[in-house]
């Protein structure tokens, strides 16, 4: 005979496992929907993509900078994988394990056309000094023919899709007067350009970022570079929108840290150099290291963004609109996020050391 006081308690525990899969669902649709803003608690969480051997973000890891200061506002700080460019790591904004990052106003309106979950929050201003070393450029192999950009008219070249290299690229031609049409644009991204370049796939390439300095060192001749053009493509930082609009005092902590490390790699850049490892892939040495010093004394700080740096957002899409990369308008005011204009939040403790 079936026992009815087992058969009670066999009620209560379903009834107990329904309530805990009820609130299990429910703390997981909140944590979804604070994907990328939020931790445990609602705590902000700034996923950063891994900094490397080199740069302010490199010494704040090794010095565990950030953890310090980002504890004091109740945040965190999760570093993720390397990426060679902005460009590279959108997938990373979009799935939401990069939340915060560096790049140019060119590959962030390249991304914002299709979605528009992210912000501008900080800019930097163009080094002007011609004694600085250029940081990308339009490169040939040594031997190639082509000695000016009007002689790419038939040629390929390989830029980043939507990014600092198609967008320079497109001032070259319209500073020479060239159509558009009568030069091929070859999307890759910088690890596949290079590899094209080096192959002889392509005729020329604007090489950005790491990859200028490395295939010029090995050969490649420069036909122009982009402070030789009216170039509006300010450096930039950026973050998603939700971590912008909920936790402002973190990202606040991240910029200030930046703005404070970069003036320090101004005075000593050798400090900044071989961060975590003194030799192997990732180590520079010889004339690369020269060369990435000297970038750090010419380097301008990074600054908040504010309404007035719509010129630039607006003068690069005019570019982009102009040859059809851009499918449509996007207005400086919906992409630019000032931080001096937020909530305002708790100081940072310390000081970098």
């Amino acid at each position: 005979m079936f026992d009815f006081r087992h058969r009670s308690r066999l009620a209560a525990a379903a009834a107990a496992a329904a309530a805990l899969l009820s609130l299990a669902s429910a703390c997981g649709g909140k944590a979804e929907a604070g994907g990328t803003a939020g931790g445990p608690g609602g705590a902000a969480v700034i996923k950063l993509k891994d900094p490397g051997n080199a740069g302010p973000l490199a010494y704040a890891k090794r010095e565990g900078i950030l953890e310090e200061r980002l504890k004091a506002v109740g945040a965190r700080v999760e570093w993720g994988g390397s990426y060679a460019s902005f460009t590279a790591t959108i997938d990373a904004v979009r799935s939401g394990s990069v939340n915060v990052l560096e790049g140019a106003i060119s590959p962030a309106l390249g991304y914002l056309a299709n979605s528009r979950n992210i912000k501008i929050f900080s800019f930097t201003d163009p080094v002007t000094d011609r004694s600085a070393p250029p940081r990308d450029g339009l490169v040939v192999p040594a031997d190639s023919p082509v000695r000016s950009v009007k002689d790419l008219v038939g040629k390929q070249v390989a830029v980043n899709k939507g990014g600092r290299g198609e967008y320079l690229l497109l001032l070259a031609l319209r500073q020479n007067g060239i159509p558009a049409d009568r030069v091929k644009r070859v999307y890759l991204n910088p690890v596949q350009g290079a590899s094209a370049f080096a192959t002889g796939k392509v005729d020329a390439w604007w090489a950005i970022v790491d990859a200028y300095p490395e295939v010029v060192a090995k050969g490649a001749r420069v036909l122009v570079n982009g402070r030789d053009l009216p170039d509006r493509d300010l450096s930039i930082w950026a973050a998603r929108t939700e971590l912008l609009d909920r936790h402002p005092e973190a990202v606040r902590v991240v910029l200030d840290t930046l703005r404070e490390l970069t003036e320090q790699e101004k005075r000593s850049p050798e400090r900044f150099q071989n961060v975590f490892l003194k030799k192997g892939p990732t180590a520079v040495s010889g004339a690369r290291l020269q060369d990435n010093l000297a970038e750090a004394r010419f380097q301008n700080v990074p600054r908040y963004a504010g309404a007035a740096d719509g010129k630039y957002v607006e003068d690069v899409a005019g570019i982009f609109r102009q040859y059809g990369v851009l499918p449509a308008a996007i207005p400086a005011a919906e992409v630019i996020f000032d931080l001096r204009a937020a909530p305002a939040s708790a100081a940072p403790s310390g000081r970098a050391s």
